[in-house]
């Protein structure tokens, strides 16, 4: 673990097992944080997506503390990319989501923090599945364009408060929501961003993305 600093506190470089696997990670934080976020991003994605650091960014910002990590190694990355074997394994990421959160208290810098999640596309799938698993540790989940509907039988097991936010221009995954939000038995609300696609690519709508989660996510982590 190498740490430095950024322009809104400090971070580290992390290596993360899980199971038979090492995932690598980046911690940052600021001084105090108000919450650690962890982030699970979605099929073909990784740790480096601009979107997901972008409202990692925002977050900060807002006091919290943030990880990105890679759901998959590299070797898994590349068979994903040839086979797509394990982007819909919903249970498989779930259980490497889980194995980070058990790997948090020791890290010391966040260690303590309330936890919540940020899942986009299917991760959000994995993120629901994993709060479900670990529902004294998790305590909010923010989807983002996700495919919540994926977690299954999970959802009814979810007590985190929960946000979803779909883009408007989304139609397909705006229905599926819907129907997942039905089965959450927590606090929860479904939030549609007006203009919006998939991606969230259009000015100003990534922005506002960042704003509802890190007011969800102080709300619930930090009681602010």
């Amino acid at each position: 673990m190498s740490d430095g600093k950024t322009g809104h506190g400090e971070e580290a470089q992390v290596r993360i097992p899980a199971g038979g696997a090492i995932l690598e990670g980046d911690l940052a934080w600021p001084d105090p944080a108000g919450g650690l976020v962890v982030f699970a991003h979605g099929s073909g994605s990784s740790r480096h997506s601009p979107r997901n650091r972008a409202v990692a960014q925002f977050l900060r910002q807002a006091g919290l503390g943030t990880l990105l990590f890679d759901l998959l190694t590299a070797a898994e990355e590349r068979e994903d990319l040839r086979t797509a074997g394990y982007r819909f394994d919903i249970p498989f990421l779930a259980e490497r989501l889980v194995a980070v959160t058990d790997w948090l208290p020791a890290a010391p810098q966040v260690k303590g923090l309330a936890v919540g999640y940020f899942g986009a596309s299917t991760g959000a799938a994995a993120a629901l599945a994993a709060a479900a698993a670990r529902p004294a540790v998790v305590k909010a989940v923010v989807s983002r364009g996700g495919r919540p509907d994926l977690a299954g039988k999970a959802l009814a097991k979810v007590r985190a408060p929960t946000l979803l936010i779909v883009g408007g221009f989304d139609h397909p995954v705006i229905a599926m929501n819907q129907e997942a939000l039905e089965k959450l038995p927590s606090e929860k609300e479904l939030v549609i961003v007006p203009g919006a696609t998939h991606l969230f690519e259009e000015r100003g709508t990534l922005e506002e993305v960042a704003r509802l989660a890190a007011g969800w996510f102080r709300k619930y982590l930090a009681g602010k």
